[in-house]
């Protein structure tokens, strides 16, 4: 665990410091802040969220997101899930209506599952665990440039894995 951490700590750092040190020249990709539905197939629920995305190069951006899965019940047991992320998007395709991206970064999930016994009593187990994200996403341009609908599958490497399906809207600031 102080391992990961500890990886997580300078992998922070690293990110941060790319960011400031190439700010002045990350004119070519726009701050933006948006919202998002997603659909997650381990926890088989929808998800809201929010993100960000922050041009570091020409063609990188830092993108931060959050995802809180709606609560789940089956049963007596309840399941409630949310996952935070750090990821890096590289455009390798823009032809003035999309743009179309790759994606890497850190995954934090945290599962907590809760229940209830015939006796009244309750009980509770949550979990932390640090994971890799892939995948791909693509951006649309619409006539307003301050709005740009957005679409991005990924895969989660953690325990179990899952595949996360989001859309959402950035918006220019």
């Amino acid at each position: 665990m102080k391992k990961q951490l500890s990886t997580m700590s300078l992998l922070s750092f690293f990110f941060f410091s790319l960011i400031s040190l190439t700010n002045a020249q990350a004119q070519e990709i726009d701050t933006r802040i948006g919202g998002m539905l997603a659909y997650g197939t381990e926890i088989e629920n929808i998800g809201i969220g929010a993100n960000a995305e922050f041009g570091v190069m020409e063609k990188l951006s830092i993108s931060p997101s959050f995802i809180y899965y709606l609560p789940k019940e089956e049963g007596p047991i309840k399941m409630d899930w949310f996952e935070v992320n750090a990821n890096a998007n590289y455009y390798f395709l823009s032809d003035g209506k999309f743009d179309v991206y790759g994606l890497g970064g850190l995954n934090y999930s945290s599962v907590k599952v809760s229940s209830e016994t015939l006796f009244g009593e309750s009980y509770s187990v949550s979990d932390g665990r640090f994971g890799l994200n892939l995948g791909a996403g693509a951006n649309m341009h619409l006539n307003n440039d301050s709005i740009m609908p957005f679409a991005e599958l990924k895969y989660v490497i953690i325990d179990g894995g899952q595949l996360v399906l989001a859309a959402g809207v950035k918006f220019k600031i």
